[in-house]
């Protein structure tokens, strides 16, 4: 993927006011064009009783490439539905790099399609679909 360290507005926007990232590890590399890059490294305190990343981690950090990779085409694009697919475990120590691609926009929705990978390996497979969200009244 060939995504700069440019972040488009509005994901700029919605990314300065995150307050979950920090305690997540997760760091958002790039975002613009419809395209992002999230990473984590997987540290000890997220691993499972099987003594790998717990998959709400790897999930998060593909969430997160998502939203930014929506939220560059229009502003206040929100996780309607998604779906992923573990298909390799990560393990403490190896570094995430979740990247993402707007597959589908129009008007008021967008499906974007994230490849989470350590390394040459694939750990997952993650389909989003986001809706804009209503502008509060008043």
């Amino acid at each position: 993927m060939n995504v700069t360290t440019t972040i488009d507005e509005p994901a700029r926007s919605m990314l300065a006011a995150d307050q979950s990232l920090e305690r997540l590890g997760v760091t958002v590399e790039g975002a613009s064009g419809g395209r992002a890059v999230a990473v984590l490294d997987v540290a000890p305190e997220m691993a499972n009783g099987h003594g790998i990343a717990h998959g709400g981690f790897v999930f998060s950090v593909a969430d997160t490439a998502f939203a930014m990779a929506a939220n560059t085409l229009g502003a206040s694009i929100a996780t309607a539905d998604a779906s992923i697919s573990y298909l390799s475990p990560a393990h403490v120590g190896e570094r995430l790099i979740a990247e993402a691609k707007v597959a589908f926009n129009e008007a008021r929705r967008v499906i974007v399609d994230v490849i989470v990978r350590a390394g040459d390996r694939t750990v997952a497979v993650y389909r989003g679909t986001g809706r804009a969200l209503r502008t509060p009244a008043g």
